[in-house]
């Protein structure tokens, strides 16, 4: 039996096909619950039914809603909360974690109330030095991760040690892992393209085909690189894996959440109706509301952020908010290419 421990807060679906990755390196497991009817399945039947309906999970993997049992002694702990819970789930961690731990997060959005990256909210909370946490990233479902399907991402800390030690932890024959410094980049491409998938769903549930999706990507990439520049990311991230690569894979598979619940709301069925049918974090959601502050305070125009904003909290009609787009003024490519990627003059 290994020493290796690893813990997994919480056991989501992402969580959980993460915690599945672990396992298959050797690692001694614990995926942190608060429900113990979801804890005692995976114990006692290997299963996370709620989240990965079919998949069968290594034995490695224990469950438990002792948080201090869970975090105590483990050397890596990765954060797979919702950016809504993550605060609450990294406070109650914090005592048990020490500075020899390496802290990664695999959370797509931003904390809608203070706008904070998660990076930051978990150097808040753990009080610990924000250039030895990680972020993991790119386009990677959960319900391939877990049947071991080829999947590549990539993880991002200031530090290249901090880098280089969860790139050991979760690269497999199944699972490549890139490493990256731009923690900025990475946090901004994962969390806006759930905003652009919500839109891929919208035009896809509206019967407007592979035309407009491709230009709905194409821009939207334009959006995710001006927000990400104007906080600070480096550009070439969004030509890689949790830029491009993530946005296509959101954006085309109906195992995205972001992308059924834009098509439901194409249906007609107002928000909550959605959230609730969908039973699951739709992060694109939040996100949208965030991404709406950030582009305002940061003087960055994203017009389908605006106006999937418009369809999510205002009750414009999908319809009417793709006319809109598509009547916007009219511009060079070139210009408006040069100005997303910097190289304007």
């Amino acid at each position: 039996m290994t020493s290796k421990k690893a813990t997994v807060l919480v056991a989501g679906s992402w969580g959980t096909a993460l915690a599945a990755v672990l396992a298959d390196n050797n690692y001694d497991v614990t995926l942190w619950t608060r429900n113990e009817q979801q804890a005692n399945e995976i114990n006692h039947e290997h299963r996370n039914s709620k989240f990965l309906t079919d998949a069968v999970l290594p034995d490695l993997i224990r469950a438990t809603t002792d948080m201090a049992e869970a975090v105590t002694g483990a050397e890596l702990v990765l954060f797979a909360a919702p950016s809504s819970a993550m605060r609450a789930v990294a406070r109650q961690a914090a005592p048990y974690i020490d500075e020899a731990t390496l802290c990664i997060h695999a959370t797509k959005g931003f904390e809608s109330e203070s706008l904070k990256r998660m990076t930051t909210v978990l150097a808040e909370e753990l009080a610990c030095d924000p250039n030895r946490l990680v972020v993991l990233s790119g386009p990677s479902h959960a319900e391939e991760v877990v049947r071991r399907q080829p999947t590549t991402v990539v993880v991002a800390s200031a530090s290249q040690e901090a880098a280089e030690r969860a790139q050991d932890a979760f690269i497999t024959p199944h699972f490549r892992v890139y490493t990256n410094t731009d923690v900025v980049g990475v946090e901004v491409a994962g969390a806006i393209k759930n905003i652009i998938a919500l839109g891929a769903g919208l035009s896809d549930g509206l019967g407007f085909g592979d035309n407009a999706k491709a230009a709905l990507l194409t821009r939207g990439l334009a959006e995710i690189s001006r927000l990400g520049m104007a906080m600070g990311a480096n550009p070439l991230t969004f030509s890689g894996l949790a830029g491009v690569g993530d946005l296509v894979v959101t954006c085309t598979s109906r195992h995205s959440r972001n992308w059924r619940a834009g098509s439901m709301l194409a249906e007609g069925l107002a928000l909550d109706v959605v959230l609730d049918r969908m039973g699951m974090v739709v992060e694109g959601v939040r996100t949208t509301k965030a991404a709406h502050a950030l582009s305002a305070q940061f003087g960055v125009v994203m017009p389908i952020t605006e106006q999937l904003y418009k369809v999510l909290f205002e009750n414009q009609s999908p319809r009417t908010a793709v006319e809109d787009l598509m009547g916007r003024g009219r511009t060079h490519e070139m210009e408006e290419l040069s100005e997303d990627w910097g190289l304007h003059h």
